[in-house]
């Protein structure tokens, strides 16, 4: 059975630079772990992006909504990786909010 997990992220960004740092944050994981998973498929549709990729043999999918004070992200996983949930929306809400601290 797939797991979802979810995350909501505070920022003082505003929508566009949440966004331009979302779509950079997305190509520097696909240079490092590209690798050890298949090629990572993204697409904006308005203010969200929709993603998947094969992990460990297995399609992750999911996407992120950015709004203008927050940003939403919802990772599908699917049985195999569902035993690590915890322990990647731990790392995803920590990278998450490094990615999106006002500098």
């Amino acid at each position: 059975m797939s797991k979802p997990i979810t995350i909501t992220i505070p920022h003082e960004l505003g929508r566009a630079e949440a966004r331009r740092r979302i779509d950079e944050g997305f190509g520097r994981f696909s240079q490092q772990f590209g690798g050890a998973m298949g090629a990572l498929d993204k697409s904006w549709e308005g203010d969200k992006l929709r993603f998947s990729l094969q992990a460990m043999g297995q399609e992750v999918s999911g996407f992120v909504d950015v709004a203008e004070t927050s940003v939403r992200l919802e990772v599908l996983l699917p049985n195999l990786l569902a035993m690590i949930a915890g322990k990647l929306k731990g790392r995803l809400q920590k990278e998450g909010q490094v990615l999106l601290e006002k500098k």
